[in-house]
């Protein structure tokens, strides 16, 4: 009897202790990981966040930068911290979603808590003036009729964009002929050139060539038509329900203390409300794309699914694990 009254004290103290903790929540300072150099688009917008996150939370922010590995270094530093809501980072497409395919790497998709998502840049088909189709319709025919002849460039074998044009390619049902180069800069220029057909990149990377007349929006990978291309016809227009875009949030490790966690999302919720903080982004450049929790979880699982099934498809899964 004595030992169950004292086990049920020992209990009570723990629950006491925990409730304490996360009510002086944050007691010290938050660090945000970022697994890119300092510099970098994603800095810069987590050192912003981190600013807004400071007023909504009640504590300091810092970011940390933790690059190497393509973002895989500082995304585990994330994962494997302790899950007591004084370490969180960002989360981006690349090391949540298509590095877990490629091996080598000490973290997968189910060790992440998606808190919120920051925002999504789209992916546009752009080709050259040219080239002998107009829209997303004609591209996807001439695919057909000449399979493996249309060249799409993208940003490097691999990533994000060249896994965006081989899934369409199986949604689509066509043979495409992805061209890796070493960043969109490069295969944009390729295509205005004429050395490859059609590129595959974010619309501030071809806006001026098009608004010049060099190369022509053919497709965009989203849901619905977008602003800065208001006449180029989404894939799912062009019979193919295929969408894509590369994107980066907050996450944390698992489990994390259930009022914590709680604290941090709300304070997130808040921070994304800000008109401060979406000025400070909007002049960057930044597109924010909001989306709580599962909002965010259910875009990186079904990206996830897409990038297991293409490099799967395409030879390259597991090309990085111990043999």
């Amino acid at each position: 009897m004595r030992r169950f009254a004292f086990a049920a004290l020992c209990l009570s103290a723990l629950a006491v202790s925990t409730s304490a903790f996360a009510a002086d929540y944050p007691a010290r300072p938050v660090q945000v990981i970022v697994p890119y150099n300092a510099g970098g688009g994603t800095d810069l917008a987590a050192r912003v966040l981190a600013q807004s996150l400071e007023k909504y939370l009640g504590g300091t922010v810092i970011v940390r930068n933790q690059p190497g590995g393509g973002g895989s270094i500082g995304t585990s530093a994330t994962l494997h911290a302790k899950p007591d809501g004084y370490t969180i980072g960002t989360g981006s497409q690349g090391p949540l979603v298509m590095l877990p395919n490629y091996g080598g790497i000490d973290y997968g998709i189910q060790d992440v808590d998606f808190l919120a998502l920051m925002g999504r840049n789209l992916m546009v088909i752009a080709a050259n003036k040219d080239a002998p189709y107009n829209n997303a319709k004609e591209f996807l025919a001439y695919a057909k009729a000449h399979p493996g002849e249309v060249t799409v460039g993208n940003s490097g074998a691999g990533g994000a964009n060249h896994v965006a044009t081989e899934g369409l390619a199986m949604e689509a049902n066509v043979k495409l002929k992805p061209m890796p180069f070493g960043g969109s800069a490069a295969a944009v220029t390729a295509a205005l050139g004429g050395h490859i057909q059609s590129v595959i990149a974010h619309p501030p990377e071809l806006i001026n060539h098009v608004k010049a007349g060099n190369l022509k929006p053919i497709m965009v990978l989203e849901e619905k038509r977008i602003a800065d291309f208001p006449d180029t016809m989404t894939a799912k227009e062009a019979g193919t329900d295929f969408t894509w875009a590369a994107w980066k949030g907050i996450v944390a490790p698992k489990g994390l203390p259930a009022d914590v966690r709680a604290k941090l999302v709300d304070a997130l919720d808040k921070t994304f409300h800000d008109a401060d903080f979406l000025k400070k982004m909007k002049d960057m450049g930044e597109d924010i794309d909001y989306r709580k929790s599962d909002g965010y979880k259910a875009l990186a699982m079904k990206d996830a699914a897409t990038a297991e099934k293409v490099t799967r498809a395409i030879g390259l899964y597991g090309m990085n694990a111990k043999k």
